[in-house]
């Protein structure tokens, strides 16, 4: 067994998703000035899994909470884990295709961009969405 093995209560389980366009970019999103961590910096689509729910379930509702996108072909690709003040979080990372450019931000987020990988890059984000977009492939895995 690892490092505190037993203690799972600080252990959560979060999910970031590469929302893809047709023509290869993807979906960012700006964090509000009220954003608990990392506000006005760019973030991937995605939030906490809920206790009990299906990963990928999880990610869709997520996605279309944030966004209004509805999306298909959801897939894993990488999986992150951290420690902070807060406990240990394991990031789980999908790539998926949009089914519509119509986006519609909620509450948590102030503006939004499809980029490239390159453009992404160069703006502001947490740690775990550059090791994502640093290890997405840009394979339609069609």
């Amino acid at each position: 067994m690892g490092k505190d093995a037993e203690n799972t209560k600080g252990i959560r389980v979060t999910q970031k998703a590469i929302v893809l366009r047709k023509d290869g970019k993807f979906l960012t999103l700006f964090r509000s000035k009220t954003a608990p961590s990392f506000p006005l910096s760019w973030d991937l689509p995605g939030g906490q899994l809920e206790y009990g729910e299906d990963p990928v379930a999880g990610i869709v509702r997520e996605i279309k909470e944030e966004s209004g996108l509805d999306v298909s072909n959801v897939k894993i690709f990488d999986v992150f884990g951290h420690e902070n003040a807060v406990g240990y979080w394991v990031t789980i990372a999908y790539r998926c295709d949009a089914l519509s450019e119509e986006v519609a931000l909620s509450y948590e987020h102030i503006d939004y961009r499809w980029v490239t990988k390159e453009e992404f890059l160069k703006l502001p984000s947490m740690p775990k969405n550059i090791h994502f977009v640093n290890n997405f492939l840009y394979e339609r895995n069609k």
